[in-house]
C-alpha cells in the first residue's frame, strides 16, 4: 500500500512539473510578445538599424516612414544646433509662440526643438493660470519678464494669447478684456520685432475626430496623466466657439511684422518635421543646409492670410473647419 502510495505521490509531482513548465513558456511567449508590442523611444529604430544579429537582441519590425522620420529629424536637429551657435554668437533674440487646441502637438514639437540644443541659450516658458496677483497686474506684465536675452531662443509654451481664444471662450475673462487684448497685442509686438526680437507665431490645428482619439489616449497612458484637464472634453463641446475665437484672433493680430503659420497637426511627426524647416528655412547661420532640404509640405504648412481666406469662405458654409 505504502509502494503504491509513494508511485501515485511521485506520478502526480511529475504532473505538476510539467504543468509548470508548459506555464513557465507560455508566459515567456506573453512576454515576448509585449516586448515587442512595446512603443520604441524615439531615434532607437535610426540608432540600432544596422547593428548585427545577436542572442542578446530581439530583431522588430519598424514602418518605413519612422526610419525616414527619425533619419531626418537628426538633420534638422543637427541644423538647429548651427543655429543656435549663430544665435549665440552674434547676440541674437528669438522668441517663439506656440499656440493651438488642447493635444495638438505643441509640447512634442517644442521638446524636438530643444532636445539637443544649449540649455543655458534656450528655454521653455509655460506658465500655470495667474495668482491673485498676477491678475492685478498689467495682463503683458508677467510675460515680457520671460522675453529673450541676447544669444537665447525662448519659446512659449502657450503665450499672451490665452485671452484671444481659451479664456473667452470659457469665460475665463470678459468681453472687454477680450476686445482690449486683441487691440493692444499688434502694438506690442510691433515693438518688439522693431526691437529687434525675432518672433515667430505658430498656431497648430488639430481635427475633432484627432483632438478626441488623443484624449482618449492620455486617459489611459499614466505617463500622459499630467496633460489631463478639466478643460479637456469641454474642448471638444465648445469646438465651435473655438473656431470663431480662432477666426477672429487670426485676423485681428495676422500683421505683416508678426503673421501667424499654421500647421496642420493630425499628423505629429510631419508637423514637428514641417515645422522646424520654417523655422530653419527663415534664419541664417553658417554652413546651413541647401534649401532644397527645408522645403515645406503646403499640406501641412499654412500661411496665417491663407487661413484666413479660407475660413473667410467657408464659415457660413458646410465645410468643416480646420480645428
Amino acid at each position: 500500500m505504502a509502494k503504491e502510495k509513494n508511485k501515485k505521490k511521485d506520478k502526480a509531482e511529475k504532473k505538476n512539473k510539467k504543468k509548470d513548465k508548459s506555464e513557465k513558456k507560455a508566459n515567456g511567449k506573453n512576454n515576448k510578445e509585449t516586448k515587442l508590442k512595446t512603443k520604441l523611444s524615439e531615434h532607437t529604430s535610426l540608432k540600432n538599424k544596422d547593428k548585427k544579429k545577436s542572442k542578446k537582441r530581439q530583431a522588430v519590425w519598424v514602418k518605413k516612414f519612422t526610419l525616414e522620420y527619425e533619419e531626418e529629424l537628426k538633420t534638422l536637429q543637427i541644423e538647429l544646433l548651427k543655429w543656435q551657435k549663430y544665435v549665440i554668437a552674434n547676440e541674437d533674440r528669438v522668441l517663439l509662440l506656440f499656440e493651438g487646441r488642447d493635444a495638438a502637438g505643441k509640447g512634442g514639437t517644442i521638446k524636438r526643438i530643444i532636445e539637443h540644443l544649449n540649455p543655458r541659450g534656450a528655454r521653455v516658458v509655460a506658465l500655470l493660470k495667474p495668482s491673485d496677483r498676477e491678475r492685478t497686474q498689467w495682463y503683458f506684465q508677467r510675460y515680457i519678464q520671460h522675453l529673450p536675452f541676447g544669444g537665447e531662443i525662448v519659446l512659449f509654451d502657450r503665450s499672451w494669447y490665452n485671452r484671444a481664444m481659451v479664456e473667452p471662450t470659457m469665460n475665463f475673462c470678459t468681453d472687454e478684456e477680450n476686445k482690449r487684448f486683441l487691440k493692444d497685442v499688434p502694438m506690442l509686438e510691433s515693438m518688439l520685432v522693431k526691437n529687434g526680437i525675432q518672433l515667430f507665431k505658430f498656431f497648430f490645428s488639430v481635427s475633432k475626430n484627432e483632438q478626441m482619439r488623443r484624449f482618449t489616449a492620455r486617459e489611459t497612458d499614466p505617463l500622459k496623466q499630467y496633460k489631463i484637464s478639466p478643460v479637456d472634453r469641454e474642448a471638444q463641446e465648445r469646438w465651435d466657439d473655438y473656431t470663431l475665437r480662432k477666426f477672429q484672433m487670426l485676423n485681428e493680430t495676422n500683421r505683416s511684422t508678426s503673421p501667424w503659420t499654421i500647421i496642420r497637426s493630425d499628423n505629429k511627426k510631419k508637423a514637428r518635421l514641417n515645422c522646424i524647416k520654417y523655422i530653419l528655412s527663415q534664419v541664417d547661420y553658417k554652413d546651413k543646409i541647401s534649401d532644397d532640404f527645408l522645403q515645406i509640405d503646403p499640406e501641412i504648412l499654412v500661411s496665417g492670410i491663407d487661413e484666413i481666406r479660407f475660413m473667410e469662405d467657408n464659415l457660413m458654409t458646410d465645410v468643416e473647419l480646420p480645428g
